[in-house]
């Protein structure tokens, strides 16, 4: 009798406590990318891009001074 009072009263005590929250555990910063096979190829297109930029640049600088000289403006 005295044994089912107790575990009556200590389960949901124990119930409560289980399902309670709890501070979480700090997580690891994620580990820096590997390096894998496709990592040449990619450095490739960001050369590409870059080369494209600076054509695109290029292209802006030289349109816009034909166009200055097309309206006359002095250089």
């Amino acid at each position: 009798m005295a044994f089912s009072k107790i575990s009556v009263r200590l389960l949901p005590a124990v119930l409560l406590w289980s399902c309670s929250q709890r501070t979480p555990l700090p997580t690891p910063p994620p580990p820096p990318p590997q390096k894998n096979i496709f990592e040449p190829l990619t450095q490739d297109l960001d050369r590409a891009r870059d080369v494209q930029n600076s054509v695109d640049q290029n292209a802006a600088a030289t349109r816009n001074t034909v166009d200055a000289a097309e309206r006359g403006d002095p250089p």
